[in-house]
């Protein structure tokens, strides 16, 4: 109730986004593989089920079965309860199981572990997908289970492993996207570099907000910080928990957070080449999350103790309000702007990322479009959607 008083605008979209959620759970298909497949999405990540189940139709079975492939083998990669010598012929062979329905391996918990139990279903979704979309999820699994596998036995070291170990994990399945996109005939093909960029940012965002969970992982913690930005700082990585170490902790967030910012331009023209509305609302709405999740960790202790993300009101007024490249522009912006006023200028990576910022600032100013963004008058759509909403109720009480 409190965050309602203080962010009444984000009450309409939060309840718009409750609805549009229920409605799509009606929707699942009665074929059994393809109920479990989006059953299996909305359990995995609901906010990437809503927007897949948003896609056309015909990329929407597509890329469900995308991001079911990529989470299966993502939950082989993260189950350290398994030995290495088990998990590294699965990595690289994952791609080999797509044409055997009755392949399964038993790994992860909770939806993840049902996910791997009943993978047959996600096999016979694959198997109906036309040949074009089948061959790039089978080249990307490909690539990312090599590249998945080479780092169960190497540890991130450099920046150049760190940047290597995030290509396989995320810049791939960015590639992946766009060259589905292309198969469908929807998008032209992108630059390979802007693709990869796309999910890179996405994965180095993620690894910084993972840090407690991954450090405190059992029965061994796997760790994605470069040991040549954290050993700057601490001698080993878990000390950054320990309060004596918080002003070293938060420097070397800090310049995890700029090594991030690489990429956002890169993602700002990937997003601007687009051109069907859906697939531009698909892309968007992750990088904006991510943008203001990247906002909230900079300069932040509390990454350390526990995940730091953004109200569930305020990303589902992303959600609701980005419809163009001006509003992608914006929220780049206006989230900028908030990370430039929490600058430490005695923090040692202050000037690279003062630089980053602007220049990212001057990316949006460059497009002519911060002016556009619109405001919507959400006072009176919450009037419409309650009047929506007690319809049903109304009509059980007249006579």
């Amino acid at each position: 109730m409190a965050e309602i008083v203080r962010h009444p605008d984000e009450v309409y979209p939060l309840m718009k986004l409750m609805v549009a959620a229920k409605l799509i759970e009606k929707r699942t298909p009665l074929q059994p593989h393809w109920a479990f497949c989006y059953t299996t999405l909305r359990n995995v990540s609901r906010t990437f089920a809503l927007l897949i189940q948003h896609l056309p139709t015909d990329l929407r079975n597509v890329v469900c079965v995308y991001y079911l492939v990529l989470r299966a083998l993502d939950t082989v990669e993260d189950d350290t309860s398994l030995a290495i010598e088990v998990r590294v012929p699965i990595l690289r062979n994952f791609y080999c199981h797509f044409y055997d329905r009755q392949w399964q391996f038993s790994c992860g918990t909770k939806a993840f572990k049902v996910l791997m139990d009943q993978f047959h279903h996600v096999s016979t979704a694959f198997l109906e997908l036309d040949k074009n979309y089948q061959e790039v999820i089978k080249d990307i699994t490909k690539r990312m289970g090599e590249g998945m596998a080479k780092f169960l036995c190497k540890e991130v070291e450099t920046l150049d492993d760190y940047n290597e170990y995030c290509h396989y994990a995320a810049g791939l399945c960015g590639l992946g996207l766009s060259n589905l996109f292309y198969a469908s005939r929807r998008e032209d093909l992108a630059p390979e570099s802007l693709s990869i960029s796309m999910g890179l940012f996405l994965q180095k965002i993620s690894i910084i907000r993972d840090y407690l969970e991954d450090i405190n992982e059992v029965p061994k913690c796997r760790m994605f910080w470069p040991r040549q930005i954290w050993s700057k700082y601490v001698n080993k990585l878990e000390d950054f928990k320990y309060e004596e170490n918080s002003v070293k902790a938060v420097q070397c967030l800090n310049e995890m957070v700029t090594n991030a910012l690489s990429h956002a331009e890169d993602c700002l023209t990937y997003m601007s080449n687009l051109q069907d509305p859906v697939i531009f609302h698909f892309c968007a709405i992750p990088q904006i999350i991510n943008m203001g999740n990247l906002t909230m960790y900079y300069n932040n202790i509390e990454v350390f103790k526990g995940v730091v993300e953004m109200r569930r009101g305020l990303c589902a007024k992303v959600i609701d309000q980005t419809r163009t490249m001006a509003d992608v522009y914006r929220a780049f912006f206006d989230f900028c702007r908030i990370m430039e006023s929490k600058v430490d200028h005695n923090d040692p990576n202050a000037t690279t990322t003062l630089k980053r910022l602007e220049a990212i600032l001057k990316t949006c100013r460059d497009s002519g479009t911060l002016n556009q963004s619109r405001q919507p008058n959400y006072y009176i759509q919450i009037i419409f959607l309650f009047i929506i909403l007690a319809i049903p109720y109304i009509s059980t009480k007249i006579p």
